[in-house]
């Protein structure tokens, strides 16, 4: 017990240096991060609770939310794919795969997958004609990202995981502009970077009481040419708890989730979620959240369907975000584990 709560208390200090020297800036850096789409939640039921759900236990999805929250993951290998209709008409698909060898003896081992699909654009360069420019062609950027975590329980109440995820934005062979003598200047736009996740899981003990806490993409600073910039690091903290444990109510027929989080972003201010998740017979969800303050953004909402057939369990997601003067976001995803 001495050396689990000296583990604890070790891994506490390190996590608020780690969290105190990346947002340690002399400038505040506004809507100045690099790489956004690793800030997008993919997830139909994180984003449909309003991303409140750090606090949360979850399949081999909650490696891109709160890796902790993987060593919580039940039967040996969880797959969760995706799909995500962003704004703009830019698609996101990922995957996750979580492996809970040996009965969790050596914790929990995920990876993850994301590619962006940002479709195609005109290029153009300034040229002295009429119109100030010529048109030379299109070009088709892409994002993506890989991802190794790993979680473990040091103890029936606490439990911490990371990821190290190697991330990449391109936007392709792209003409750069012409020569002296007409020719065009082709160039290959590129970035690459190594960004780390990490996050704890508590259980209080009174009731379903959970804490979580994490920080996501910590990483040094990314040149793209001339420009540097940083990656959108957060932290966030949330708690959670099923409301229906305060009353004499058949936990198996009902369930009320209630998540909050609150979340300190690099590039735009403090945010706090509300998120609620309603089952009914362990089969359907239905769950609402929302964010503020927010732009365009403000609430969402969900359904949510699983079963278990012998020793597979099954199970499908969708939530909805209106966005304001953008398209409305859709999300879906298929959760399959044994």
């Amino acid at each position: 017990m001495r050396k689990n709560n000296f583990i604890i208390v070790t891994f506490f200090i390190t996590f608020l240096l780690i969290i105190q020297s990346g947002f340690a800036q002399k400038n505040e850096k506004l809507a100045q991060a690099g790489l956004k789409f690793l800030s997008v939640s993919l997830d139909p039921r994180s984003s449909a609770m309003g991303d409140a759900v750090t606090s949360l236990t979850s399949n081999s999805i909650s490696q891109l939310y709160n890796p902790a929250s993987m060593s919580e993951l039940n039967g040996m290998t969880d797959f969760a794919f995706g799909t995500t209709k962003w704004i703009a008409d830019i698609n996101y698909i990922y995957g996750t795969v979580g492996l809970n060898l040996f009965d969790g003896d050596y914790g929990v081992f995920g990876l993850s997958l994301l590619a962006v699909d940002y479709g195609e654009f005109l290029g153009t360069v300034v040229a002295s004609n009429d119109d100030g420019y010529l048109e030379v062609g299109t070009f088709k950027p892409i994002a993506m990202s890989i991802g190794l975590g790993y979680a473990k329980s040091l103890s029936e109440k606490f439990a911490i995981g990371g990821n190290i995820k190697y991330v990449r934005q391109s936007l392709g062979t792209v003409v750069a502009g012409l020569s002296g003598t007409g020719d065009q200047i082709v160039e290959t736009k590129s970035v690459n970077a190594m960004a780390f996740d990490f996050g704890i899981l508590y259980h209080t003990g009174f009731k379903s009481l959970d804490f979580g806490m994490n920080v996501r993409n910590f990483s040094t600073e990314v040149r793209y040419d001339e420009d540097g910039f940083q990656l959108p690091l957060i932290f966030k903290i949330g708690l959670s708890m099923n409301m229906l444990d305060l009353w004499e109510i058949d936990k198996q027929m009902h369930s009320f989730l209630f998540s909050v989080d609150a979340s300190h972003p690099r590039d735009y201010p403090e945010q706090i979620s509300f998120g609620g998740e309603y089952t009914f017979m362990n089969t359907f969800s239905l769950r609402a959240g929302i964010t503020t303050p927010t732009d365009e953004q403000e609430f969402s909402a969900g359904v949510g369907f699983k079963q278990k057939l012998s020793e597979v369990k099954f199970s499908i997601d969708y939530s909805y975000t209106p966005f304001g003067i953008f398209n409305d976001v859709h999300r879906v995803s298929i959760n399959i584990g044994y």
